[in-house]
């Protein structure tokens, strides 16, 4: 299989950095070190578009999750991208 183009929406984007800097307020290592390993996380569906779970909240197959420690990276898969859609935390329940 083709590895497929990973996008990143606006609100996903907005939604790391969020993260990145509350963990910094506590930690900039541990934070650059989250940074890390959440991208090689997302890396996998690039090769995997299909790894993560459908969405329970709208089983939509487009709509798909993987899980990182707590939380929760949002995608839609197409055909030859997957757009990173949010990051939250996997307490919460999709918007």
């Amino acid at each position: 299989m083709a590895e497929v183009e990973i996008l990143w929406s606006k609100k996903a984007l907005s939604d790391i950095e969020e993260i990145i800097t509350y963990i910094s307020k506590d930690s900039p290592s541990y934070a650059r070190n989250f940074a890390l390993k959440i991208l090689e996380s997302i890396e996998t569906i690039r090769t995997f578009p299909h790894i993560g779970r459908i969405v329970p909240e709208y089983n939509d197959p487009q709509l798909r999750e993987i899980l990182f420690r707590n939380y929760r990276i949002v995608y839609k898969s197409g055909e030859n991208r997957a757009e990173i859609v949010t990051i939250f935390q996997g307490s919460k329940l999709l918007e």
